[in-house]
Formats: structure tokens, sequence, C-alpha cells
């Protein structure tokens, strides 16, 4: 399955928080995206992995996503080196996405940061010819592919974003897939220990952060992004 755009949490629940509502827009325009969780999050405080499972398995349902899979890589521990970037290669090869978006470049938690370099690299070595992988054992050599942008999702940090995406009609479906993840954010009846991402504050703070982008370029709602290199329009008029 030939993918539009691929998108890589460190955490289940990230590619929702930082990018669900421009996913949702994309597939509602008929584009074919998918998700990869690197980890299944089993550090976190709240709920366990077999829960951020069955939630994450939610949240896709919600987007509308062709498929959703997890790495099962170390939550906390996972190393950008040879042996995680070749696993992520034989991912990239085998849906060839157009686009890639990924973690925060740098952010409050250590492994955002971290998967977002390790998808970034990997995304440069999938095009090398002489890096041979096939995803399965029995399967033909995969055929050398490199996506053609890298973006990068905001998160905890107020990075400021190199381009914004209209999300207006689609802000109530990122809540929803963000909500789905019941085991870690607002409940008031909850007993489980109070996180940084569990107060009402903070789920408040999607929303008002997605109304302040927007309204910095004339919409309701906005998802920022940040790239690697410089983005190109064929006209001015391209821009609103």
């Amino acid at each position: 399955m030939k993918l539009d755009i691929l998108a890589f949490g460190a955490h289940p629940d990230d590619v929702e928080l930082g990018c669900g509502a421009t996913l949702a827009k994309e597939i509602a325009n008929g584009k074919k995206v998918g998700i990869v969780d690197l980890t299944r999050g089993e550090l976190g405080t709240r709920g366990s992995a077999e829960t951020r499972d069955r939630e994450s398995e939610d949240a896709a349902k919600i987007l509308g996503v062709a498929f959703r899979t997890n790495m099962e890589f170390a939550d906390g521990f996972f190393v950008n080196d040879k042996a995680h970037q070749m696993e992520l290669i034989k991912i990239i090869r085998k849906y060839q996405p157009e686009i890639v978006i990924c973690n925060a470049i740098e952010d409050r938690h250590i492994d955002h940061g971290k998967g977002s370099q390790l998808v970034s690299d990997a995304c440069f070595l999938s095009g090398l010819l002489k890096i041979n992988t096939k995803h399965e054992a029995n399967e033909e050599w995969q055929t050398p592919w490199r996506p053609k942008q890298v973006y990068h999702y905001i998160q905890w940090k107020n990075l400021e974003p190199d381009f914004v995406v209209d999300v207006s009609q689609f802000i109530d479906a990122k809540m929803e897939a963000v909500l789905a993840y019941k085991t870690q954010f607002y409940n008031p009846k909850s007993q489980d220990p109070e996180t940084p991402i569990s107060s009402k504050n903070f789920t408040d703070s999607i929303i008002y952060r997605a109304r302040d982008l927007g309204r910095l370029v004339g919409v309701d709602y906005a998802e920022g992004f940040t790239v690697e290199r410089y983005t190109a329009v064929n006209s001015l008029f391209d821009l609103k």
C-alpha cells in the first residue's frame, strides 16, 4: 500500500496532539494516511501499554487512517542508532510516503527530540541504493525510497512554526481522537496521579493554541509545523 502521508509519533497520542486535524483534513481530501508509533508509551504514569494500545486503535478509527502500527521500541530508552534506523527504513520503503510528519525537533519529553531525529535520519537513509532491506524475511528486496518532505509538528514547547495548516473544519475530529486516550487526559473522576498532560488546562490548551495560530492567519483554527528545508511555491498567489 502506497501512502501519501506517513505520520510518526514517539508515543501513542503524539500524532493526534500534534497533527490530528491536519491528517483528518487530508484524509477527507482523499489522501491515504498511516500512523507509526515508535513505542507503546509503557513508561507513562497513567494507564498502561495495553490501555494505550486500545486507545490508539480507537483514535485511528476516528481519524480514518489507512493503517496504524507500533514499532515497540523501548519507551524512554530507544536510541537513534543503526538497528532502529533500519527498522524504520523498512517501514518507509514499504509504504513509500510522499510526506513524512514526525515529532517536534526539540521538546520537554526526551523521546520527542530523539524520535524526531531518528525518523528524519531514517528518511534520508531510506533513499540510499546500497542499503539493502526486506520488510519480511520471505519478501523481495525493497526499493530505495526517500519522502519528498519531512515536517515536524509542534508539541509541548511553543516553537515558532514555519507554516500552518487551516484545520477549522477538523478541530472537532482532532479533539475526539485526542480524548480517545481516556487514561491520559483530564478526567476529574480519575484516581491516577496527576501529570503535566492530565490537567484541564492542558486539554484546553489544545484548543486555544489552534485558535491562536488560526487567529494569526485569519482562520478559526490552525496547526503549525516546522521544516527541514525551504518550502517552495509556484507563485506568490499560492500563499494565503
